[in-house]
């Protein structure tokens, strides 16, 4: 591609060498071989096309333009040339116009080379990543990467801005993204590679080929968004009609490999090992290795669009081969335990499953005669001969099933009716170890069954044993009897279990009298008797009335209840309430109220109990229809609620004594005591042994209240009339005998007592700090004044006595003189005072008494002044 420059000089003025003939005729020569040059070379480059479909070979053609014509515009830009131009042009020649037609192409051609290698340069990287890359590197960076430079050489190129070059060239990248796919899923070994490998490589490929799409689209947003006036509106079929076809051939393959999976995965070992038939399982696998056979050898290209046809064919082959086949293994897996639909029986259930399977692979086998190139392939034959092999194992299949049924049918069904309508059971009860009488309906299940089973097989059209059909007649009437027949029982049940032991003592007649009736449920009545509607009208109205006495003595019973509770909730011991909150009783007057409400209490519970054997009359006129208050009858039930009420009075004591012990417990001051000095002694008022004394009697009025309660005569609800003894005193008959004995309550008494005890041996440690001011009241003042005044001692000592009972005087002023110690306030004002007073009274004594012997000595002194003057 070299220029040749003419070997004359050059030299000189140009305007000069333009009048040179010789030298213009030499140049003009020249001017015309390289016009005939470039014109060639731009001929052939235009001719140029890429050496592939891919897009690397329109950059490579684009950079092998730009070289060749660089290298001509190089040689044009010589100092030799440029002149060599400028003579022809000064000399006005013909050749120079020409040459600088061909130099302008030859210019235009090569700018839009040198651009389109330089932009297009910019797409290399990621076309060469585009073969070579792994297949989540290709759909999570590469496409997405290359379509945005792809938007970059969109917007900044003058070349390929327009769609005449765009789109060819991302026609190219889908080749090549195309052909990257034919590599990864290699057909020829694909089908025998390992499944979930197969499925993997599937799932890349056409996630790739769908990630193409998405980002083409992604950026055609883009482009829009970026403020450009020439939008993406491109061919979409052109670019994506064939990665779109074969993702779809990527999503059938990976379906066949799914399927072929799950049908290798229903044979697994453990289901060969437990197999009545194995050699039958290993068959079903070979046959599913036959089903993916045709895949490995197809006479095609499945990815080409052309041979769309051909794949069809293929993929409705393999769909109706695994239909059969699937079909097949439901009915080898499920012989046994065949899946049924919603109430169907047993065995109707599984002829109708056999029949649906048979209809399933009907429909498959008409679908392939209706496509003849199907049925005429060898592996037609073969799926027409599996289908008739089938049919026939499903037809015996169905008439095992029928005839087992009829023989079972027509053995069990007489034996059936014969049944009783009830069974009766024993079932004990494990709290009080009774046995009450159960009755159930003797509605055999197998009767329901071969009922259902009749309707299910007349529906199947096939022939009813003439019992079974009557008796599916009179499904109606066996259902109206079973259903009021279960009512009845569960009525029964009911209120058996609503009435207690001494209930069912009571109403012993009543209950037999329905076990009478019930007896000919399960002893004379079969389901063949016509007297069923009658026993259920005759029983159904006995337990009606049986109901309606229940109901009565309930509503009685639960009165008599309300007023045991009534009673068992009363409070015995009511605490009184001071007006003032620092006034408190004391403990007389404290006990003597507890009492008096007692009293009080005693009235309102009396009558409560009082009204109870009135109640018991009404329960023995609705049952034994007198109203005597010792009916016989009723005996046991006066016993029961005589037994409830001596539990309530124990309980009611029990409760009360609990109250009464918390609040002898309790740091809540209820009653208080006064502290008084009883020289030499320190007591309380009352002192401990008559408040222990206190406390025994206010427990013993508390059990004292079941004296009130009469008890009443054997077998009776009347009350016992008072006795009279040997010693001709009267004799009441109460509760209390029965209920002071209970061990509860006598541990309750004495844990009050101790707790008592407790509290009152801390109050006297506590009293015992007074003993520290005991010189003020222990010591016999008269006898400690003689001794002093005997002695005559120095002023000292009696400064010392006087500043120790002046000091107690003024200390226990600053005592407390409340102590609260649980339910106990000490008043310790009365002490506090004593001991002041005793205190101020040693003080005045020894004041007396050193003013006294003061006076003698001052006496005497004034005597001995006397005597010495008169001696002078």
């Amino acid at each position: 591609l070299k220029l040749e420059v003419p070997a004359i000089n050059l030299d000189g003025e140009v305007s000069f060498l333009a009048t040179v003939p010789e030298v213009v005729r030499s140049l003009e020569s020249c001017a015309m071989t390289w016009q005939k040059l470039i014109s060639r070379v731009l001929e052939e480059q235009l001719k140029k096309v890429p050496k592939d479909k891919g897009p690397l070979a329109e950059i490579d053609l684009w950079q092998e333009k730009n070289a060749t014509l660089s290298a001509l515009a190089v040689q044009i830009k010589l100092p030799e040339v440029q002149k060599a131009l400028e003579i022809l042009q000064e000399a006005k020649s013909k050749c120079a116009g020409d040459l600088q037609r061909v130099l302008s192409d030859l210019k235009k051609h090569h700018l839009e080379a040198q651009d389109n290698a330089k932009f297009l340069s910019t797409l290399e990287r990621h076309l060469k990543n585009l073969s070579t890359g792994t297949g989540t590197e290709v759909i999570s960076n590469i496409i997405p990467s290359l379509l945005n430079a792809l938007r970059m050489v969109w917007i900044m190129s003058r070349h390929y801005n327009k769609d005449e070059r765009m789109v060819p060239f991302m026609e190219r990248i889908a080749w090549e993204i195309s052909m990257r796919v034919r590599k990864v899923v290699d057909l020829s070994t694909l089908f025998r590679q390992d499944i979930h490998v197969a499925k993997k490589k599937l799932t890349e490929a056409k996630n790739t080929l769908e990630q193409w799409k998405k980002c083409y689209f992604t950026t055609c947003i883009q482009v829009e968004q970026s403020g450009s006036e020439r939008y993406w509106k491109f061919d979409v079929k052109r670019l994506f009609e064939k990665t779109d076809y074969m993702a779809s051939i990527c999503q059938d393959m990976y379906d066949i490999f799914q399927v072929t999976e799950e049908l290798y995965n229903t044979f697994i070992p453990e289901l060969t090992t437990v197999s009545e038939n194995p050699k039958g399982i290993d068959e079903l696998r070979r046959e599913v290795n036959i089903i993916i056979g045709p895949m490995e050898d197809l006479a095609f290209d499945p990815f080409s669009i052309e041979s769309a046809h051909d794949w069809a064919l293929v993929m409705e082959e393999f769909r109706e081969d695994v239909s059969l086949e699937t079909i097949k293994q439901i009915f080898v897996q499920n012989l046994e335990d065949p899946p049924l639909c919603k109430n169907h029986p047993p065995v109707a259930g599984a002829i109708s499953w056999s029949r649906s399977l048979l209809y399933r692979i009907k429909h498959t086998i008409i679908r392939f005669q209706e496509v003849e190139e199907l049925l005429a392939t060898e592996r037609g034959k073969e799926v027409k001969q599996m289908y008739l092999k089938m049919s026939k194992k499903m037809k015996d299949y169905e008439d095992q099933k029928y005839h087992q049924w009829r023989e079972r049918t027509e053995h069990m069904l007489p034996s059936l009716l014969k049944h009783t309508l009830l069974t009766v059971t024993s079932v004990t009860e494990p709290v009080t170890t009774k046995k009450s009488v159960s009755f159930a309906l003797n509605f055999s299940p197998e009767m329901q069954e071969i009922i259902t089973e009749t309707k299910y097989m007349e529906q199947l059209g096939l022939p009813i044993p003439e019992m079974a059909r009557y008796v599916a007649l009179q499904e109606d009437k066996y259902l109206r009897y079973t259903s009021k027949l279960k009512a009845m029982l569960d009525h029964y049940h009911k209120l058996m279990e609503m009435v207690n032991e001494a209930e069912t003592k009571l109403l012993k007649d009543y209950i037999q009298e329905l076990r009478r009736i019930l007896k000919a449920g399960h002893k004379r009545l079969t389901w063949k008797s016509v007297g069923i509607g009658e026993f259920i009208v005759q029983f159904t109205q006995a337990i009606g009335k049986f109901e309606l006495l229940v109901h009565q003595i309930h509503h009685i019973s639960e009165d008599i209840c309300s007023k045991i509770r009534s009673i068992e909730s009363t409070n015995l011991f009511k605490f009184p309430h001071s007006e003032n909150g620092d006034t408190l009783p004391g403990a007389k007057e404290f006990f003597d109220y507890v009492k008096c409400e007692q009293a009080k209490d005693v009235e309102h519970m009396i009558r409560k109990y009082s009204a109870i054997p009135q109640l018991l009359i009404e329960v023995e006129r609705r049952v034994a229809s007198t109203n005597s208050g010792k009916s016989p009858k009723l005996a046991s039930y006066y016993a029961y609620w005589e037994n409830r009420i001596y539990q309530m009075l124990t309980q009611l004591i029990v409760k009360n004594l609990q109250t009464f012990n918390a609040a002898v417990l309790a740091n809540e001051p209820l009653l208080q005591m006064e502290v008084v000095l009883s020289a030499p002694e320190i007591t309380l008022q009352p002192n401990a042994s008559e408040f222990e004394k206190m406390i025994v009697q206010s427990i013993q009025d508390c059990v004292d209240v079941t004296k009130h309660f009469i008890r009443w005569m054997r077998g009776t609800c009347i009350e016992c009339p008072p006795q009279h003894d040997k010693e001709d005193e009267v004799v009441t008959f109460s509760f209390y005998s029965d209920v002071s004995q209970s061990p509860l309550i006598i541990e309750k008494a004495v844990l009050i007592t101790q707790n008592v005890h407790k509290l009152l041996d801390s109050l006297s440690k506590f009293l015992n700090q007074w003993n520290r001011y005991d010189l003020a009241w222990k010591p016999d003042k008269a006898a400690v004044l003689d001794h002093l005044a005997a002695e005559k001692p120095a002023c000292v000592i009696f400064d010392d006595r006087l500043q120790f009972y002046m000091k107690v005087a003024q200390e226990v002023t600053q005592q407390p003189l409340i102590k609260d110690e649980q339910f106990i306030r000490l008043h310790l004002a009365p002490l506090a005072f004593t001991v002041q007073e005793n205190a101020k009274s040693w003080v005045m004594s020894l004041g007396k008494l050193l003013n006294e012997l003061a006076r003698e000595e001052l006496f005497s002194l004034q005597d001995e002044i006397q005597v010495g003057v008169f001696s002078l």
